[in-house]
C-alpha cells in the first residue's frame, strides 16, 4: 500500500532525506553498543577502529522507498534484502562462504524474477546473467576499500542511471532519486580522508548497493535490448577483473584479503588521498558512462565498439599503471614479513 503525500516532491524528498539522516545515526547507536567495528591490519587501508555496516542505509533506502511510494519492486526487495540481510550478518560474525553463496544466488533469483526473465525459452540469458550478476557483486565487493570509493563509485552509476531513466522511463524515478539520497546520507560520514571516517559500508553495504545497481541496469538492459549498458561498471570491471587475473598469475588464494586493486596501490603504496582516488574513479566511470549516453551514436554496433574501445583503453592504462608501481607493494610485503 503506497502512503500519498498532498504535498510537493521536493518536500517528499527533503523529508525521506532527513529521515535517512535519522536512521543512520540510529544505527550509529546501536553499532556501538554491539561493537560491530572494522580492526584495522595489514591488508587494511585504514589504521583506526571505525563502525562498520554503515551501508544498511542503501538497504534502509530501498525499504523507505517503498513506504512512501508504494511496493513496486516487491521481489527486488525480498531480494536485497536477503542479500544485504546476509551479508550482515557476516559482518558481524564471519559465515562459511557456501551459506553466503546459496543465499546469495537465491537472492539473485528472486531479482530475476522481478526483472521477468526466468523463462524456459530465455535459458541462456538467464545464466549469462547469473554469472555477471555473480560476479559483479563480488567485485564491487571487493572494491570497497578505501574511504569514499564506494559511495562516490555509486553516484557515478546512479547518475547516469536517471539521466537514462529521464530519457526512456525502464523505471521508477522516484526509486533511483532515493537511493541517490541513501547514498548522500553515508558519503557524509565516509567520504573523508584517511582515519576521519565516521563508518565503512561493510558488506551489507557494498552488496546492498551492488543489487541496487545490478537491478536498475537490468531494467535498463531489458527496456532496450541492449548489454552493452553493463558498461556503466566498467571501471570497476576493468580493475577487479584484472585484478583477479593478477592474483591467478601469482598463484594466490582468491579468497585471501589483499591490497593488489590499483585504488589500493594508490592510497597505500603512493599515500594518494582516499577522497583524490576516489573521486579518481568516480570521474572516470562518469565519462565513460557520459560519453556514451551524449556522443555514441545509438546504436548496437556503435555501443559495442565503444564497450571494447573503452574497455582496451582502461586495461592498458591498468597495466601501465601496475608495471610502474606495483614494485613498491611487492616491497611493502617484504617489510611486513620481517
Amino acid at each position: 500500500m503506497m502512503i500519498v503525500f498532498v504535498m510537493d516532491t521536493s518536500l517528499i524528498y527533503i523529508i525521506i532525506f532527513a529521515l535517512l539522516l535519522v536512521l543512520e545515526f540510529v544505527y550509529f547507536k546501536v553499532a556501538d553498543k554491539c561493537s560491530i567495528i572494522d580492526k584495522p591490519n595489514e591488508r587494511s587501508s585504514h589504521s583506526t577502529i571505525v563502525l562498520r555496516g554503515g551501508g544498511i542505509i542503501f538497504l534502509i533506502g530501498v525499504w523507505v522507498w517503498s513506504f512512501f511510494y508504494g511496493f513496486e519492486y516487491p521481489w527486488f526487495l525480498a531480494a536485497v534484502t536477503l542479500a544485504a540481510g546476509i551479508s550482515f550478518v557476516d559482518d558481524i560474525r564471519s559465515l562459511p562462504d557456501s551459506v553466503r553463496l546459496v543465499v546469495q544466488f537465491t537472492a539473485v533469483g528472486l531479482m530475476f524474477q522481478q526483472l521477468d526473465i526466468l523463462h524456459i525459452n530465455m535459458w541462456w540469458i538467464v545464466i549469462l546473467a547469473l554469472i555477471v550478476c555473480a560476479g559483479a557483486s563480488n567485485v564491487i565487493n571487493f572494491m570497497d576499500g578505501i574511504n569514499g570509493i564506494t559511495a562516490g563509485y555509486s553516484l557515478s552509476v546512479l547518475i547516469p542511471l536517471i539521466i537514462m531513466n529521464d530519457k526512456i522511463g525502464f523505471m521508477e524515478d522516484s526509486f533511483l532519486v532515493v537511493v541517490i539520497l541513501s547514498v548522500l546520507v553515508f558519503s557524509i560520514f565516509n567520504f573523508r580522508e584517511r582515519g576521519k571516517a565516521k563508518c565503512f559500508a561493510g558488506d551489507v553495504g557494498s552488496v546492498g548497493i551492488a543489487f541496487i545497481m545490478l537491478f536498475a541496469i537490468g531494467k535498463l538492459v531489458m527496456a532496450t535490448n541492449d548489454i552493452t549498458w553493463l558498461l556503466f561498471l566498467l571501471v570497476y570491471g576493468v580493475d577487479g577483473c584484472l585484478t583477479i587475473v593478477h592474483r591467478i598469475m601469482l598463484h594466490e588464494n582468491l579468497g585471501e584479503a589483499h591490497r593488489k586493486h590499483a585504488y589500493q596501490l594508490m592510497a597505500n603504496e603512493l599515500k594518494m588521498s582516499h577522497v583524490k582516488v576516489s573521486l579518481l574513479y568516480m570521474v572516470l566511470q562518469l565519462v565513460v558512462s557520459l560519453s556514451m549516453i551524449y556522443l555514441i551514436p545509438n546504436t548496437i554496433v556503435a555501443h559495442w565498439i565503444y564497450l571494447f574501445g573503452a574497455f582496451a583503453l582502461l586495461a592498458v592504462a591498468y597495466i601501465v599503471f601496475k608495471k610502474k608501481y606495483y614494485h613498491l607493494h611487492e616491497e611493502y610485503l617484504k617489510s611486513v614479513e620481517k
